[in-house]
């Protein structure tokens, strides 16, 4: 770093002629041909497009110091996209030449190791550092020092597909890293240091802007929690401006319309069973519920398994055109960032940039994705946007992971009867208060990984003050569970029509939903923390499990773990009580005998 430092020049302070969001910033180890001692410390290259020359450039990085705090700029400015506020460019670069992660849109800084966008460059490897091939030396069989790779005579490395001359993996920041190899942010609390991301002021407008380019608004859905995700405050947005502007432009003013279109992604975790065409008419209609009223298209996706996505990439194509824009927007942990590598990969694209994670809120700042679209039409990826009233948002990271749905769903089904509750994790409770039939069939679609229970409602404040963070997570320990927040309830009047199929979904948001299935009418109450969302809709899949869970906890791991804890405790304290019975005997007998 310090040799970098001495070759910086005070031109820095001067504003490029282009503008920094254009480029894409990569590290590039020094060629072979201009491996010297002047030329061994790092160089930053931005990258246009893929047919573009690069261009060096150098940014002021240094080692911490106690003049550093000053030379960055505010942490407002630190997520990408989101300074001068009353501009429209989102091109703009900041007044600080910091290069933009990729990953995840903060700018990098290399001062300040608690401040976020930290990252440090990677060390230059020498041109010969592979150890070379002694060719003279006999290949024997019984040489354990060789691998069957040079003992098969496959002698030349294979080379760099991008050819020497071309740079290597994108520089990313620390976070972006530890995400990307280790599934975790490594420093928690600078991500804490950024103010939240107003998308009223920084990404609204420039979606339902009445003049400028053509907006295209992409709305990415989790299907698995399709209520608790669908971004409601974008729907009413849109749906205002294209009556306002539709209005504007009947009377010959400029009035841009916004093209919404629906992405409704990570369908892979449905049951297969499901009907497409149904599953679309069941989207419209709770997405005319959540605000939208008109939709310009409607995609079923998954990132995963590249389900529908070279469509969806056609589609939006065709819509924002040769110079319009796209906004991919949606609520944390949707998906946004893994459905855009995946449209990257369809279009040729074969290096993923931006970070994926099953953390909400991997995405900080505005990135501009290149190679996408056609001609200079542009995507920008957003920022999470924050629904409080997910359950998932009051969780812990290792909470999250048992609560986060990464495989396709498996009904657990109970038939229960009236004064029965079925406990899911320790985040609610279903209670069968009343019912005009004998029994009703309840059906869970949530993570495996949360373990249910059923028993006696009259049973249930013994079970929260005994089991909440331990059988029953999450939450994970006695004391999260007060964290949490209140304990209340939700009357919901339920009716059916149909044994065979469910009529009815209870919908938790962050957390998945419970299908009621009965012949008749039943009142239930929902219990979970102060503030969660739920709400009752029609039901999104019928079917149930063929065989029925019994009464008591389920089988798990997390069941397995708890109990084994508790009989060792019990256990410890018998021996306990034993030892001393045994040692008060002895010393009663040792007082007789005197």
């Amino acid at each position: 770093m310090l040799s970098l430092a001495r070759k910086l020049s005070p031109s820095l302070n001067k504003r490029p002629p282009f503008p920094l969001a254009h480029f894409r910033y990569f590290y590039a180890s020094p060629s072979p041909s201009t491996s010297t001692s002047s030329s061994s410390s790092p160089s930053f290259l931005l990258h246009r497009s893929h047919h573009a020359s690069f261009l060096p450039l150098f940014f002021p990085f240094h080692r911490p110091s106690s003049s550093a705090a000053h030379q960055l700029p505010p942490l407002s400015a630190l997520r990408g996209g989101c300074y001068h506020e009353g501009d429209d460019d989102v091109d703009r670069p900041p007044p600080h030449l910091l290069p933009l992660c990729p990953g995840c849109g903060v700018h990098m800084q290399s001062s300040d190791p608690a401040l976020p966008g930290f990252f440090t460059a990677p060390s230059a490897k020498s041109p010969d550092y592979r150890a070379p091939i002694d060719r003279a030396r006999p290949l024997g069989s019984d040489d354990t020092s060789l691998s069957l790779f040079l003992k098969s005579g496959h002698l030349m490395p294979k080379e760099d597909p991008l050819g020497p001359d071309q740079p290597s993996r994108p520089l990313v920041c620390t976070r972006c890293h530890s995400l990307r190899h280790y599934g975790r942010v490594k420093n928690p609390s600078s991500e804490n240091l950024l103010p939240d991301f107003d998308f009223d002021h920084m990404v609204g407008p420039k979606m339902v802007s009445p003049a400028g380019a053509r907006s295209v608004v992409l709305m990415v859905v989790d299907a698995a929690d399709f209520d608790g995700s669908f971004p409601r405050k974008v729907a009413r947005l849109i749906s205002s401006s294209i009556e306002k502007n539709s209005r504007a432009w009947k009377e010959g003013k400029p009035g841009n319309i916004p093209r919404a279109v629906l992405a409704v992604t990570k369908i892979d975790l449905l049951p297969s069973s499901i009907s497409p065409n149904a599953l679309e008419d069941w989207v419209r209609k709770r997405a005319r519920v959540g605000g939208v009223s008109k939709l310009t298209a409607v995609h079923l996706v998954s990132a995963v398994r590249n389900w529908g996505v070279r469509n969806l990439v056609d589609r939006v194509r065709d819509l924002v055109g040769v110079r319009g824009n796209v906004w991919v927007v949606g609520a944390q942990n949707a998906g946004k960032s893994t459905l855009i590598n995946s449209m990257a990969r369809c279009v040729g694209d074969k290096v993923s940039h931006l970070t994926e994670a099953p953390v909400p809120g991997t995405t900080l700042g505005i990135i501009r994705m290149e190679g996408i679209l056609n001609g200079k039409a542009k995507l920008f990826d957003t920022p999470g946007i924050l629904h409080p009233y997910q359950i998932t948002t009051r969780l812990t990271q290792e909470e999250q992971k048992l609560a986060h749905m990464s495989k396709e769903l498996k009904p657990r089904t109970y038939r229960i009867k009236p004064q029965h509750s079925v406990h899911i994790g320790g985040l609610v409770r279903v209670d069968i208060e009343k019912s005009s039939v004998d029994s009703i069939y309840l059906t869970v679609w949530a993570s495996p990984l949360v373990p249910l229970h059923m028993g006696k409602t009259e049973n249930a404040a013994i079970l929260i003050e005994t089991h909440f963070g331990q059988q029953l997570q999450p939450p994970i320990g006695d004391k999260r569970v007060q964290e949490l927040g209140k304990w209340v309830r939700k009357e919901f009047n339920v009716t059916g029509e149909s044994w065979d199929r469910s009529s009815v979904d209870i919908a938790v948001a962050g957390l998945g939903w419970c299908a009621i299935g009965l012949k008749g009418e039943a009142l239930l109450g929902i219990w979970t923390y102060d503030g969660i969302d739920v709400l009752q809709r029609s039901s999104l899949i019928a079917e149930r499990a063929t065989i029925f869970e019994e009464a008591g906890f389920t089988h798990s791991k997390i069941v397995f773990k708890a109990d084994s804890e508790a009989n060792k405790l019990k256990h410890r304290k018998l021996e306990k009580k034993l030892t001393g019975s045994a040692a008060a005997t002895g010393t009663l007998d040792e007082a007789i005998r005197m």
